[in-house]
């Protein structure tokens, strides 16, 4: 199955150690941990649960795709070989429109972890939309020049970024024990195994960890013309990093719940809420808060550039197929990158930001965002797992019938996250409102979709 000719004028700039940096950044958040402790001690059940369903299914369909189809635009080019182009152009289109409220979501975090770092003065940040779109905007401007100056310098900020996530969590992960030695807590679980309540809202969570906080997998392979021998680099990366993802995910929840077990979670910043909790707000130690926090708010804008950079992709391979308008796919003459597809795109997400905080408090923004990303990758996920299950014959005889049974439990595991979605875990000014804000986001964005994808085909 040949690449796109276009991908000859990509530059060639990731290696195994950027792509495994990658991954890191891509996958690992820092609200997911304090969504999951909203299980309270059952949340190892559900995290074992959610890995078996979905995060292995997910590792190993990416990595047998991307070694048949190393192409730039991955996921996108992965459906249309599979079902046909519409089938690929609307995958792609859910995997686009996941990427503009995502990035926008991460940018949101970041007034959040200022109030914490900067606590008490800085507690008015959040509440405050005129400073949280000040904010938001400085982060995406400079997203943006990073952007159009290309990976080169790109993945320096996201391999920082990745590094800085990392040193984050092996802070948190260590609080535990610090706490312990200085006996300041008395008790610790690390991995606490407690039989799960089987309700709306466990379900609305386990779907969150899901298509939420275990995806991103093969988010990168979007950027596979811009790899060094991608066929074999992104699946060692997908190999590599996938333990140590589980552990930090499994190992922070727990952290959290140490400290923050017996009090309201903030699922926007439960690590700096951790940590302020964990080190207070007086003394030596409580410098040792403000620093972790920064390195959060540091992983947040590098995660929302490598996200951002994958985004502006789609619809300059959509542009190579004639699919988009050509003016996406036009390059910078002299660093390369989809200069006209990156303005856009940074004019959309700061648009979903805005329309996210009409009416709502801030927590519910966040989830309005984060809901409305988890089901758009929902329906590409879907699109995923169901290549080996029901592709065209041509892709199917070339995987094991191992590979066809994982993706149908991810397969499975996706639609139930594509439907409890709707379903708010953090209270909201209306339920009702809640669920239409959402449904009335998924719904007008595949019909725009559609009549993109019907414009380009008479074109």
């Amino acid at each position: 199955m040949p690449g796109a000719p276009q991908d000859t004028n990509l530059r060639k700039e990731m290696g195994l150690r950027d792509l495994v940096l990658a991954q890191i950044l891509c996958v690992v958040g820092s609200s997911w941990v304090g969504i999951a402790a909203k299980l309270g001690r059952a949340h190892v059940v559900f995290w074992l649960a959610s890995m078996l369903l979905y995060y292995v299914p997910l590792a190993a369909v990416v990595i047998y795709l991307n070694r048949l189809m190393p192409l730039e635009g991955g996921l996108y080019q992965w459906a249309k070989q599979g079902f046909g182009e519409m089938a690929g152009f609307m995958t792609a289109w859910n995997l686009w429109v996941y990427a503009v409220v995502v990035t926008g979501g991460i940018i949101f975090v970041v007034p959040t972890d200022l109030s914490y770092m900067l606590a008490p003065a800085g507690a008015w940040i959040p509440g405050s939309k005129l400073a949280t779109l000040a904010i938001t905007g400085a982060i995406m401007a400079g997203i943006t020049l990073v952007a159009v100056r290309g990976l080169d310098i790109g993945k320096r900020l996201h391999n920082t970024g990745s590094v800085l996530i990392l040193t984050a969590y092996v802070i948190l992960l260590g609080l535990p024990v610090w706490a312990l030695l200085r006996g300041s807590i008395h008790h610790y679980e690390p991995f606490p195994l407690e039989m799960p309540k089987m309700n709306w809202f466990s379900l609305a969570v386990f779907g969150q960890m899901c298509v939420g906080a275990l995806s991103g997998f093969e988010y990168v392979a979007i950027m596979a013309g811009e790899c060094r021998s991608a066929a074999r680099t992104i699946g060692q990366s997908v190999m590599i990093s996938a333990p140590i993802i589980a552990l930090m995910f499994i190992l922070g929840t727990s952290s959290v719940l140490t400290f923050l077990g017996g009090q309201p979670i903030n699922v926007i910043g439960p690590i700096p809420q951790t940590m302020r909790a964990a080190f207070g707000a007086s003394g030596a130690a409580a410098w040792a808060a403000p620093f972790a926090i920064f390195l959060l708010i540091a992983r947040a804008v590098a995660s929302a550039s490598l996200i951002f950079t994958g985004l502006t992709r789609l619809p300059m391979t959509a542009g190579w197929d004639n699919l988009a308008p050509r003016w996406f796919s036009e390059l910078h003459p002299r660093w390369r990158t989809p200069v006209h597809s990156i303005l856009v795109m940074t004019a959309l997400a700061m648009a979903f930001i805005l329309l996210s905080m009409l009416g709502v408090r801030e927590q519910e923004a966040s989830q309005v965002l984060t809901a409305a990303s988890v089901i758009h990758y929902a329906i590409a996920y879907i699109a995923l797992f169901a290549l080996p299950v029901v592709g065209r014959r041509a892709l199917r005889s070339k995987l094991p019938l191992w590979l066809k049974i994982a993706a149908s439990a991810g397969l499975l595991t996706s639609a139930v996250s594509l439907f409890i979605g709707v379903y708010p875990i953090v209270d909201v000014v209306s339920r009702a409102g809640y669920a239409v804000k959402i449904c009335s986001v998924v719904a007008i964005s595949n019909l725009v979709g559609l009549m993109i994808y019907r414009w380009g085909k008479r074109k």
